[in-house]
């Protein structure tokens, strides 16, 4: 009979792959070593452009904040002169008020009517004065009611009082005074 050792053949079968294994294995190592390097950086690569992307940004949000402040103290600006324009265009449509008030009560003021204190707030004026009779006094309502200027006359109070021996009619009244309407230059 013939006898043949397989051992050495078994054993270089074994050693060969031990070979292959620790080759794979050392294949296998150093291609997972260089897709861990990859991912390592692709991931890195992203985040530096992220980083850039957000150092853009920053920069880009810094400019806009100083233009929307510039944007904001001119609008600030813009809304100050437009009040001052508004305020402007009311003094210079009131201006002639004063004289236009005097004129007018002047115009309607009866005969035996004497005014002796006027007051004007805002459009509110507060009549004083005396009349040689009441009837007087309605008259001067009719005219104050029927005035481009004046409108809604309200008698206060009336009474008699003497006046350097006479005999008058002490009253108090309230009218309002028109406003001039805003011509399309703003100035009447």
């Amino acid at each position: 009979m013939i006898r043949i050792n397989l051992l050495p053949h078994r054993e270089e079968k074994r050693r060969a792959r031990r070979q292959q294994f620790y080759a794979l294995f050392g294949l296998i190592s150093v291609l997972s070593g260089l897709i861990v390097f990859l991912v390592y950086s692709v991931i890195g690569g992203y985040l530096a452009a992220q980083d850039a992307k957000n150092d853009f940004l920053k920069k880009e949000i810094a400019v806009l904040d100083k233009q929307i402040d510039q944007i904001r103290r001119l609008k600030e600006q813009s809304d100050a002169l437009m009040a001052r324009k508004r305020i402007i265009e009311s003094l210079q449509r009131d201006r002639a008020e004063a004289v236009r008030l005097l004129s007018e009560l002047a115009k309607q003021m009866p005969e035996g009517v004497y005014i002796r204190s006027l007051n004007q707030v805002g459009q509110g004026i507060h009549l004083v004065g005396y009349a040689q009779s009441s009837a007087r006094v309605s008259t001067l309502m009719r005219n104050i009611e029927a005035s481009p200027w004046l409108e809604r006359p309200q008698l206060i109070e009336i009474k008699a009082v003497v006046v350097d021996k006479r005999r008058l009619n002490e009253f108090s009244m309230n009218a309002l005074l028109k406003r001039a309407p805003a011509g399309p230059g703003g100035a009447q």
